[in-house]
Protein backbone atom coordinates (compact mmCIF):
# COMPACT_ATOMS: atom_id res chain seq x y z
CA UNK A 1 0.00 0.00 0.00
CA UNK A 2 1.61 3.13 -0.43
CA UNK A 3 3.05 5.27 2.13
CA UNK A 4 0.79 8.25 2.76
CA UNK A 5 -2.48 6.26 2.92
CA UNK A 6 -4.78 6.90 6.06
CA UNK A 7 -6.33 3.73 7.43
CA UNK A 8 -8.43 4.83 10.69
CA UNK A 9 -11.58 6.83 9.74
CA UNK A 10 -12.68 6.99 13.75
CA UNK A 11 -10.71 7.44 16.99
CA UNK A 12 -11.77 7.27 20.41
CA UNK A 13 -10.88 9.80 23.41
CA UNK A 14 -10.12 7.59 26.38
CA UNK A 15 -10.46 10.81 28.16
CA UNK A 16 -10.56 10.41 32.21
CA UNK A 17 -11.51 6.85 32.42
CA UNK A 18 -13.63 7.26 35.45
CA UNK A 19 -16.85 5.57 37.31
CA UNK A 20 -20.00 7.44 35.38
CA UNK A 21 -20.83 9.34 38.51
CA UNK A 22 -17.55 10.98 38.75
CA UNK A 23 -17.51 10.98 34.72
CA UNK A 24 -20.83 13.46 35.53
CA UNK A 25 -19.14 15.29 38.78
CA UNK A 26 -16.89 16.55 36.60
CA UNK A 27 -19.32 17.01 33.38
CA UNK A 28 -20.88 19.49 36.13
CA UNK A 29 -17.02 21.16 37.58
CA UNK A 30 -15.49 21.59 33.62
CA UNK A 31 -19.09 23.32 32.09
CA UNK A 32 -18.78 25.45 34.75
CA UNK A 33 -15.08 26.30 34.34
CA UNK A 34 -16.10 26.92 30.54
CA UNK A 35 -19.04 29.09 31.46
CA UNK A 36 -16.81 31.23 33.28
CA UNK A 37 -14.35 31.37 30.92
CA UNK A 38 -16.61 32.30 28.09
CA UNK A 39 -18.38 34.72 30.44
CA UNK A 40 -15.51 36.78 31.87
CA UNK A 41 -12.91 36.67 28.62
CA UNK A 42 -16.62 37.87 26.69
CA UNK A 43 -16.80 40.80 29.55
CA UNK A 44 -13.62 41.55 29.49
CA UNK A 45 -13.86 41.69 25.58
CA UNK A 46 -17.34 43.62 25.41
CA UNK A 47 -15.81 46.65 28.21
CA UNK A 48 -13.04 46.96 25.82
CA UNK A 49 -15.04 47.46 22.99
CA UNK A 50 -17.87 49.87 24.38
CA UNK A 51 -15.31 51.96 26.69
CA UNK A 52 -13.45 54.47 24.70
CA UNK A 53 -11.21 55.21 27.50
CA UNK A 54 -9.53 51.19 27.10
CA UNK A 55 -8.96 51.99 23.44
CA UNK A 56 -4.73 52.04 24.06
CA UNK A 57 -2.24 49.47 22.78
CA UNK A 58 -2.65 47.59 25.85
CA UNK A 59 -5.99 47.04 25.92
CA UNK A 60 -5.88 46.18 22.24
CA UNK A 61 -3.68 43.39 22.88
CA UNK A 62 -5.67 42.10 26.24
CA UNK A 63 -8.31 41.73 23.46
CA UNK A 64 -6.49 39.76 21.41
CA UNK A 65 -5.96 37.96 24.38
CA UNK A 66 -9.56 37.18 25.21
CA UNK A 67 -10.37 36.01 21.94
CA UNK A 68 -7.62 33.65 22.00
CA UNK A 69 -8.72 32.31 24.90
CA UNK A 70 -12.32 31.79 24.02
CA UNK A 71 -11.54 29.98 20.80
CA UNK A 72 -8.60 27.99 22.20
CA UNK A 73 -11.58 26.59 24.96
CA UNK A 74 -14.33 26.65 22.43
CA UNK A 75 -11.88 24.19 20.20
CA UNK A 76 -11.35 21.54 22.94
CA UNK A 77 -13.79 21.64 25.87
CA UNK A 78 -17.31 21.47 24.39
CA UNK A 79 -16.02 17.81 22.85
CA UNK A 80 -14.46 16.57 26.30
CA UNK A 81 -18.01 17.76 27.90
CA UNK A 82 -19.79 15.51 25.45
CA UNK A 83 -17.22 12.73 25.92
CA UNK A 84 -18.09 12.70 29.83
CA UNK A 85 -21.51 12.08 29.06
CA UNK A 86 -21.59 9.98 25.50
CA UNK A 87 -19.78 8.33 23.10
CA UNK A 88 -16.24 9.02 22.94
CA UNK A 89 -15.44 8.83 18.85
CA UNK A 90 -14.67 11.62 17.02
CA UNK A 91 -13.84 11.12 13.07
CA UNK A 92 -10.38 10.84 12.09
CA UNK A 93 -10.58 14.43 9.96
CA UNK A 94 -12.46 16.75 12.97
CA UNK A 95 -9.82 15.00 15.07
CA UNK A 96 -7.22 16.62 13.14
CA UNK A 97 -8.72 20.06 12.59
CA UNK A 98 -8.63 20.22 16.08
CA UNK A 99 -5.13 19.15 16.50
CA UNK A 100 -4.40 21.93 13.85
CA UNK A 101 -6.53 24.81 15.55
CA UNK A 102 -5.18 24.08 19.00
CA UNK A 103 -1.66 24.42 18.08
CA UNK A 104 -2.67 27.65 16.49
CA UNK A 105 -4.25 29.37 19.43
CA UNK A 106 -1.62 28.01 21.72
CA UNK A 107 0.91 29.69 19.32
CA UNK A 108 -0.86 32.81 19.07
CA UNK A 109 -1.35 32.88 22.94
CA UNK A 110 2.70 32.91 22.98
CA UNK A 111 3.15 35.88 20.69
CA UNK A 112 0.54 37.79 22.24
CA UNK A 113 1.78 37.77 25.60
CA UNK A 114 5.12 38.34 24.40
CA UNK A 115 3.88 41.64 22.17
CA UNK A 116 1.90 43.18 25.70
CA UNK A 117 5.71 42.36 27.51
CA UNK A 118 6.76 44.68 24.91
CA UNK A 119 3.78 47.20 25.60
CA UNK A 120 4.32 47.41 28.97
CA UNK A 121 8.32 47.72 28.75
CA UNK A 122 7.62 50.40 26.30
CA UNK A 123 5.21 52.33 28.22
CA UNK A 124 7.46 52.02 31.72
CA UNK A 125 11.31 52.07 30.35
CA UNK A 126 10.52 54.78 27.40
CA UNK A 127 7.16 56.70 28.55
CA UNK A 128 7.67 59.79 26.76
CA UNK A 129 8.05 57.68 23.22
CA UNK A 130 5.39 55.48 24.19
CA UNK A 131 2.69 57.19 21.76
CA UNK A 132 5.50 57.13 18.89
CA UNK A 133 6.63 53.43 19.00
CA UNK A 134 3.73 51.90 20.01
CA UNK A 135 1.37 53.74 17.47
CA UNK A 136 -1.99 52.33 15.94
CA UNK A 137 0.03 50.71 12.79
CA UNK A 138 2.34 48.75 14.90
CA UNK A 139 -0.22 47.23 17.05
CA UNK A 140 -1.76 46.41 14.08
CA UNK A 141 0.88 45.10 12.62
CA UNK A 142 2.33 43.22 15.63
CA UNK A 143 -1.67 41.42 15.99
CA UNK A 144 -1.80 40.58 12.93
CA UNK A 145 1.91 38.95 12.64
CA UNK A 146 1.53 37.06 15.82
CA UNK A 147 -2.22 35.71 14.08
CA UNK A 148 -0.55 34.50 10.48
CA UNK A 149 2.63 33.52 11.91
CA UNK A 150 0.91 31.06 14.72
CA UNK A 151 -1.46 29.28 11.79
CA UNK A 152 1.43 29.28 9.70
CA UNK A 153 3.43 27.34 12.43
CA UNK A 154 0.74 25.15 12.88
CA UNK A 155 0.00 24.60 9.49
CA UNK A 156 3.58 23.17 9.18
CA UNK A 157 2.69 20.47 12.03
CA UNK A 158 -0.64 19.37 9.79
CA UNK A 159 1.83 18.86 6.78
CA UNK A 160 4.01 16.83 8.98
CA UNK A 161 1.17 14.50 10.63
CA UNK A 162 -0.97 14.32 7.13
CA UNK A 163 1.81 12.28 5.57
CA UNK A 164 2.17 10.02 8.06
CA UNK A 165 0.48 6.78 7.59
CA UNK A 166 -2.24 6.09 10.67
CA UNK A 167 -3.41 1.97 11.08
CA UNK A 168 -3.97 2.46 14.79
CA UNK A 169 -4.43 1.88 17.41
CA UNK A 170 -7.90 3.72 17.34
CA UNK A 171 -7.62 5.03 20.72
CA UNK A 172 -6.23 8.16 21.98
CA UNK A 173 -5.32 8.47 25.54
CA UNK A 174 -6.68 12.05 26.40
CA UNK A 175 -9.59 13.98 26.38
CA UNK A 176 -9.10 15.85 22.95
CA UNK A 177 -7.08 15.10 20.00
CA UNK A 178 -4.04 16.67 20.94
CA UNK A 179 -0.51 16.52 18.91
CA UNK A 180 1.63 14.05 21.18
CA UNK A 181 -1.53 11.50 21.50
CA UNK A 182 -2.19 12.02 17.92
CA UNK A 183 1.08 10.96 16.58
CA UNK A 184 1.06 7.66 18.55
CA UNK A 185 -1.68 6.52 16.19
CA UNK A 186 1.18 6.65 13.72
CA UNK A 187 2.44 3.47 11.96
CA UNK A 188 5.73 5.09 10.52
CA UNK A 189 8.59 6.75 12.11
CA UNK A 190 7.62 10.01 13.79
CA UNK A 191 10.97 11.71 14.54
CA UNK A 192 10.75 14.50 12.26
CA UNK A 193 7.26 15.48 13.70
CA UNK A 194 9.35 15.48 17.50
CA UNK A 195 12.29 17.26 16.11
CA UNK A 196 9.95 19.72 14.63
CA UNK A 197 7.87 19.74 17.69
CA UNK A 198 10.98 20.57 19.89
CA UNK A 199 12.31 23.15 17.74
CA UNK A 200 9.10 24.86 17.68
CA UNK A 201 8.96 24.74 21.48
CA UNK A 202 12.21 26.05 21.28
CA UNK A 203 11.14 29.43 18.87
CA UNK A 204 7.52 29.82 20.20
CA UNK A 205 8.19 28.92 23.84
CA UNK A 206 11.89 29.37 25.41
CA UNK A 207 12.90 32.08 22.74
CA UNK A 208 9.80 34.57 23.82
CA UNK A 209 10.12 33.40 27.88
CA UNK A 210 13.53 35.12 27.52
CA UNK A 211 12.60 37.98 25.94
CA UNK A 212 9.31 38.66 28.41
CA UNK A 213 12.24 37.41 31.58
CA UNK A 214 14.91 40.16 30.13
CA UNK A 215 12.06 42.97 29.38
CA UNK A 216 10.43 42.33 33.41
CA UNK A 217 13.96 42.99 34.61
CA UNK A 218 14.37 46.09 33.03
CA UNK A 219 11.15 47.28 34.28
CA UNK A 220 11.66 45.90 37.49
CA UNK A 221 14.59 48.03 37.33
CA UNK A 222 12.89 51.25 36.18
CA UNK A 223 9.83 50.61 39.07
CA UNK A 224 12.49 50.89 41.74
CA UNK A 225 13.67 54.29 40.33
CA UNK A 226 10.03 56.07 40.14
CA UNK A 227 10.14 58.44 43.21
CA UNK A 228 6.13 58.37 42.95
CA UNK A 229 4.52 55.60 45.62
CA UNK A 230 1.45 55.83 43.56
CA UNK A 231 3.21 55.74 40.21
CA UNK A 232 5.65 52.81 41.76
CA UNK A 233 2.36 50.91 42.42
CA UNK A 234 0.69 51.02 39.83
CA UNK A 235 3.33 50.08 37.41
CA UNK A 236 4.05 46.71 39.56
CA UNK A 237 0.51 46.07 39.54
CA UNK A 238 0.42 46.04 36.11
CA UNK A 239 3.42 44.03 35.58
CA UNK A 240 2.48 41.50 37.86
CA UNK A 241 -0.53 40.70 36.58
CA UNK A 242 0.97 39.71 32.87
CA UNK A 243 3.66 37.51 34.92
CA UNK A 244 1.09 35.88 36.81
CA UNK A 245 -0.29 35.14 33.35
CA UNK A 246 3.16 34.62 31.53
CA UNK A 247 4.08 32.37 34.30
CA UNK A 248 0.75 30.28 34.21
CA UNK A 249 0.96 29.69 30.08
CA UNK A 250 5.13 29.45 29.77
CA UNK A 251 5.38 26.89 32.55
CA UNK A 252 2.61 24.32 32.06
CA UNK A 253 3.86 24.20 28.24
CA UNK A 254 7.44 24.28 28.85
CA UNK A 255 6.85 21.29 31.15
CA UNK A 256 4.56 19.60 29.21
CA UNK A 257 6.82 19.53 25.79
CA UNK A 258 10.18 19.93 26.32
CA UNK A 259 10.39 18.43 30.04
CA UNK A 260 12.10 15.15 31.09
CA UNK A 261 8.87 12.76 31.04
CA UNK A 262 7.38 11.13 33.94
CA UNK A 263 6.38 7.81 34.65
CA UNK A 264 2.83 8.12 33.87
CA UNK A 265 3.59 10.52 30.60
CA UNK A 266 0.00 10.47 29.76
CA UNK A 267 -1.71 11.43 33.14
CA UNK A 268 0.63 14.38 32.87
CA UNK A 269 -0.40 15.58 29.45
CA UNK A 270 -4.40 15.47 30.55
CA UNK A 271 -3.27 17.15 33.80
CA UNK A 272 -1.63 19.80 31.56
CA UNK A 273 -4.09 20.72 29.28
CA UNK A 274 -6.47 21.29 31.91
CA UNK A 275 -4.68 23.61 32.74
CA UNK A 276 -4.20 24.94 28.58
CA UNK A 277 -8.24 24.92 28.18
CA UNK A 278 -9.65 25.72 31.50
CA UNK A 279 -7.91 27.24 34.42
CA UNK A 280 -5.43 29.59 32.21
CA UNK A 281 -8.62 31.05 29.85
CA UNK A 282 -10.89 31.49 32.81
CA UNK A 283 -7.89 33.39 35.25
CA UNK A 284 -7.05 35.25 32.69
CA UNK A 285 -9.65 38.06 32.87
CA UNK A 286 -9.74 37.31 36.83
CA UNK A 287 -6.15 38.09 36.94
CA UNK A 288 -6.46 41.20 35.07
CA UNK A 289 -9.16 42.54 35.96
CA UNK A 290 -8.72 41.89 39.77
CA UNK A 291 -5.64 44.36 39.70
CA UNK A 292 -6.31 45.91 37.10
CA UNK A 293 -7.88 49.43 38.36
CA UNK A 294 -8.93 51.00 34.47
CA UNK A 295 -10.98 47.41 34.05
CA UNK A 296 -12.46 47.56 37.43
CA UNK A 297 -13.59 51.23 36.77
CA UNK A 298 -14.95 50.42 33.25
CA UNK A 299 -17.25 47.46 35.04
CA UNK A 300 -18.50 50.24 37.01
CA UNK A 301 -19.29 52.63 34.11
CA UNK A 302 -20.77 50.21 32.19
CA UNK A 303 -23.00 48.85 34.90
CA UNK A 304 -23.86 52.08 35.77
CA UNK A 305 -25.38 53.36 32.86
CA UNK A 306 -27.03 49.89 32.67
CA UNK A 307 -28.64 50.18 35.86
CA UNK A 308 -29.37 53.96 35.02
CA UNK A 309 -31.08 52.66 31.84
Amino acid sequence: MRGNQTWITEVTLLGFQADFSVECFLFGFFFLFYFFTLLGNGVILGIICLDHRLHTPMYFFLSHLAIVDMSYAANNVPKMLANLVSKRTISFIPCIMQTFLYLAFAHIECLILVVMSYDRFVAICHPLHYTVIMNWRVCTILGAASWILSFLLALVHLVLILRLPFCGPHEINHFFCEILSVLKLACADTALNQIVIFAACVFILVGPLCLVLVSSTRILMTILRIQSGEGRRKAFSTCSSHLCVVGLFFGSAIIMYMAPKSQNPETQQKILSLFYSLFNPMLNPLIYSLRNAEVKTALRRALWKERSA
